[in-house]
């Protein structure tokens, strides 16, 4: 992905994209060069805002028009964002800023205007990636055309798929998302029994996203701390957060933490192979998520990949899909400008 070309005055056209979370807000211009077999996607200009410094979604979005001189343009737009965005109007469950999409390209003077699931943002992104963008985990060959599934943790559990279809004799993706992450979790040994146990204790449901996402790390901790020591979190000091259990972990400091990241790892690649039963996903199975890609060295050493394959009658089909860690940085504005290219 070329995130270098300069905006030039003589373009008349813009094609805005937005990847929007909770915490930031990444605004930035597309263009594409097209050619016999492959979309070249250039993005540029980025930039990132912190959402807290905004009142609204339309006053970023206006301030990034000013500043990149862009009022006089034909202005399209794609915005990837972390909540449903299946009605006109549109709440973020972790910001107060809510909208109709309509009044908003009105605000704005947008010529067009598309909101997607920042999942559906981040599949769509999949078939772009080149070898540089992403780690291979394990065995496995991808097969053409197949279908393809991916699944994030971070804040949360996000899931989505593509599968392929032929419209007018062209090759498209089409993307099918959910809400994935909550299905409930299914523990397959012991120690998984008892750390599901623990957390059913604190919440009315265990979904894998209870265990699968920063907050899930930190939960598992916990269970295993007072598994192993029957120790109960009470004080601030004794709490770890998901990025400390991590550092400790790889940095072989705390025995708990250990314990804590390689179940994270096999859970995670048991919910990877559900993903690829589900939708036979011979295209492969990516990981995304700002979590995993700081430790691809480890979930290799893991028994990530074996806990994928080990499928019973069945495991076939997951010792056939690759799986896969994204490391490229924005996909979902590289999502976002292939939807709206």
């Amino acid at each position: 992905m070329n995130t270098n070309l300069a905006h030039t005055k003589e373009q008349t056209t813009i094609n805005l994209i937005a990847d929007i979370g909770g915490t930031n807000i990444r605004l930035a211009q597309a263009t594409a060069k097209l050619g016999t077999n492959t979309r070249d996607i250039a993005i540029n200009d980025i930039e990132t805002y912190q959402c807290k410094e905004f009142s609204s979604l339309a006053d970023v979005v206006a301030h990034y028009i000013d500043v990149k001189e862009l009022n006089n343009l034909a202005i399209n737009a794609c915005f990837a964002i972390a909540c449903p965005v299946d009605n006109d109007l549109i709440s973020m469950t972790n910001l107060p800023w809510q909208f109709s999409q309509n009044e908003l390209k009105q605000s704005l003077n947008l010529h067009s205007l598309r909101f997607i699931n920042d999942y559906t943002a981040i599949a769509m992104a999949i078939p772009l990636l080149s070898e540089q963008q992403k780690i291979k985990i394990g065995g496995g060959e991808s097969i053409a055309g197949k279908p393809i599934s991916v699944c994030g943790p971070g804040t949360g559990l996000g899931v989505a798929n593509l599968v392929p279809l032929s419209l007018s004799g062209n090759e498209q993706w089409h993307c099918i998302s959910g809400e994935g992450g909550h299905i409930d979790f299914a523990p397959v040994n012991e120690i998984e029994q008892q750390v599901m146990n623990f957390i059913q204790g604190i919440k009315k449901r265990v979904s894998y996203e209870q265990l699968l996402s920063g907050y899930g790390l930190e939960q598992i901790y916990q269970a295993l701390l007072f598994i192993n020591h029957g120790k109960e979190i009470t004080t601030v000091e004794d709490k770890l957060t998901a990025k400390d259990i991590t550092a400790n972990a790889l940095n072989a400091t705390c025995t708990v933490c250990e314990q804590t990241l390689t179940l994270f790892c096999d859970v995670l690649g048991s919910f990877a192979g559900n993903l690829a039963l589900i939708m036979n996903s011979q295209g492969g199975v990516y990981i995304a998520g700002g979590i995993v890609p700081r430790f691809v060295d480890y979930l290799k050493l893991s028994d990530f990949r074996a806990r994928f394959e080990t499928k019973g009658r069945l495991s076939s089909i997951t010792e056939q899909a690759p799986t896969y860690v994204i490391t490229e940085e924005q996909p979902g504005l590289l999502g976002a400008a292939a939807c709206l290219l």
